[in-house]
């Protein structure tokens, strides 16, 4: 018998259901988002998209910040810490960086972790990608979130909030590691990367390039910006030492062609296999390769992408290709006839089987029959704190048409709520991070407790769960429509307040139909599980 078959029975209860914890020394450590990019030509109905996981113990509360007007001598005040925070008005652990002129009006913003879509239409997703330590200055009064921040609440589209971003870093200076962010409006998506430029310099460098209108991008955690084209603004833009600061530091020789990643990265190469995943998936004839030394920064799908092929992808563990982590997680499965008599035994995957296992039960698998799983960081994950897929179309009102489709915990589990840029608020169990304690005023511990028990038994649970999750998907695409053509023909006579309202409560009202039905399969689950397996 194969020595990587492995009965479900040492697979226990309390072994699976553990949350995965943040340790330098596991694989998947520092990398931390993905952010799907896709241009108006690119998707079925003409959005433009962008995309954000928040892979990693953050806060998970959301507030829809205020628009708001201020005095000319106003100033707006730059926190660190605000990534751990465990309600909007918790100022524990938060330090001043500096203040900068405030502008006179700012707009309303979805106000995530990592802030994400404001009022206008102008959406962002972030990656971390780390690069190299020499270029680090902790004294640069802005960190990424923080520069999120302000471009959402004083830009209307995605190339003035690259120029403020970098005005901002040249002016303040850049504290934070190798980041990027995907910047996108109702016309088009770009991804732009930015590092400090040196220890004890205020500033920093970056380049922006854009997603061609037809194409795909990802960012996964590695710089993916090559060759730049200084002569073609339309779609690249970069700040004018980023050659200069790769020379000094011996980053680049100033002999061969200048690329970004190759420079900044500090990486072997611009991608792995969550860029190999989705590019390849999109665009098999290209024949991409593993194997290559570099990928196109995008592609051109051969189908048009639809929020069904995103949300997919967004729950992709790579089931049942070569890259999947459970395929040799196997047990033997005895058939009986009508009597009890043996008539065969199969060998199958096992239904405690799961690609989200914890590092402790991978280890455990593979000191019992070394090879058991080969670890693989897929696109979604069990320490995933939120993410959102944001689309933006220009043929509606901003208040209907930027709608973030947002989801607590595992993508590959959760449920997506559509959060349009024009709601007034969100449910008050969202304005309530579940990070730091289990809370049950916390919305995220409303999806998370079914989901890590569902993981018990993944090939008996999965189906349940998935179906639960499509149905919460038809029935957004049934119902809104209808909705936004109610809305929209309200702010068209001037009943702004009303649209707003119409938004808002739809919203919530969706949010806590999913929240309900979570709770209602954990009950289900347990009452499984609790009788045996």
């Amino acid at each position: 018998m194969d020595k990587r078959i492995i009965f479900a029975s040492l697979l226990t209860l309390s072994s699976i259901i553990l949350s995965a914890q943040v340790n330098p020394g596991d694989p998947w450590f520092g990398e931390s988002c993905t952010s799907i990019m896709v241009g108006k030509m690119a998707s079925a109905d003409g959005s433009v998209i962008t995309a954000h996981t928040c892979d990693g113990n953050y806060r998970t509360w959301v507030r829809m910040e205020k628009a708001a007007d201020h005095a000319d001598t106003a100033l707006h005040t730059v926190y660190k810490g605000t990534l751990h925070t465990e309600t909007p008005d918790d100022m524990r652990k938060l330090t001043v960086a500096g203040r900068i002129p405030q502008v006179k009006h700012t707009y309303a913003y979805l106000n995530t972790a990592y802030p994400s879509l404001n009022e206008k239409q102008l959406a962002m997703g972030e990656t971390t990608f780390v690069g190299p330590d020499t270029l680090v200055n902790k004294k640069g009064m802005f960190l990424i979130e923080e520069l999120q921040r302000v471009a959402l609440q004083r830009c209307d589209n995605a190339r003035d909030a690259i120029r403020l971003i970098g005005e901002l870093i040249k002016e303040y200076g850049y504290g934070d590691y190798g980041e990027c962010i995907t910047i996108a409006d109702t016309r088009e998506v770009w991804q732009m990367e930015i590092l400090g430029e040196g220890k004890e310099r205020i500033g920093g460098v970056w380049a922006a390039q854009r997603v061609p209108d037809d194409h795909v991008g990802i960012s996964a955690n590695i710089s993916r910006i090559g060759i730049i084209d200084f002569s073609n603004p339309d779609f690249f833009m970069a700040s004018p030492n980023v050659k200069e600061v790769a020379r000094e530091f011996g980053l680049w020789d100033g002999k061969e062609p200048f690329k970004f990643w190759k420079a900044y990265a500090n990486a072997e190469k611009p991608f792995k296999i969550r860029e190999f995943f989705v590019l390849s998936t999109l665009a098999p004839s290209l024949n991409l390769s593993i194997d290559m030394d570099e990928l196109p920064f995008s592609v051109k799908p051969e189908k048009k992408v639809s929020m069904e092929v995103l949300t997919e992808l967004y729950r992709s563990s790579y089931e049942g290709s070569s890259y999947d982590m459970t395929r040799h997680v196997k047990m033997v499965n005895t058939r009986y006839d009508k009597k009890r008599n043996v008539i065969g035994r199969d060998t199958i995957v096992s239904p405690v089987a799961n690609p989200w296992l914890t590092g402790d039960m991978r280890n455990t698998l593979n000191y019992i029959a070394p090879g058991t799983v080969d670890f693989q960081r897929t696109v979604s994950v069990s320490w995933c704190s939120y993410s959102h897929i944001t689309v933006l179309r220009d043929w509606l009102p901003d208040e209907v048409g930027g709608v973030s489709w947002f989801s607590f915990d595992n993508p590959g589990q959760s449920p997506r709520v559509p959060i349009y840029a024009g709601v007034k608020q969100v449910p008050s169990k969202w304005e309530i991070c579940g990070q730091k304690s289990y809370r049950e005023d916390a919305a995220l511990w409303s999806y998370r407790k079914a989901n890590k028990l569902a993981t018990v038994s993944w090939g008996k649970t999965k189906k349940q769960m998935l179906e639960q999750v499509l149905s919460f998907e038809a029935k957004a695409r049934l119902e809104m429509p209808a909705l936004e053509k109610n809305a929209a023909e309200l702010i068209k006579t001037g009943k702004n307040d009303e649209a707003r309202a119409l938004l808002t409560n739809y919203s919530n009202d969706f949010s806590g139909a999913t929240m309900q039905r979570w709770t209602a399969m954990e009950a289900k689950f347990w009452e499984m599980f609790g009788r045996g397996f």
